[in-house]
């Protein structure tokens, strides 16, 4: 039960949808590619983010000082068939805005 209220309670906010949507869309990003991108301060970005991953949609991979987000493969059916209707939703994504040099989170 407790997997199922926080995979429900992960989807009950625009901004992680919007982030999930966005992550399944461009595929793995940094931290500091998607601050750029979705126009978000580094502290309430991390918060969904670590949110997300909790919830089971997210994947996280350090490189070096870097973190790096993607979309966890194969996901479950429950989480499956939840992004495939955020899939199907009228959201208007922003392009995604990569920084050259890297970024520190």
């Amino acid at each position: 039960m407790d997997v199922f209220l926080k995979t429900v309670s992960a989807l009950n906010d625009e901004t992680r949808v919007l982030l999930l949507r966005f992550l399944d869309e461009n595929g793995e990003c940094c931290v500091c590619d998607l601050q750029n991108s979705l126009q978000m301060i580094q502290s309430r970005l991390s918060r969904h983010l670590k949110i997300l991953k909790d919830a089971g949609f997210l994947r996280v991979e350090r490189k070096g000082t870097w973190a790096y987000y993607s979309v966890r493969m194969p996901l479950d059916r429950f989480r499956s068939e939840a992004l495939e209707e955020i899939r199907h939703l009228a959201i208007s994504l922003p392009t995604l805005q990569t920084e050259n040099k890297g970024c520190n989170i």
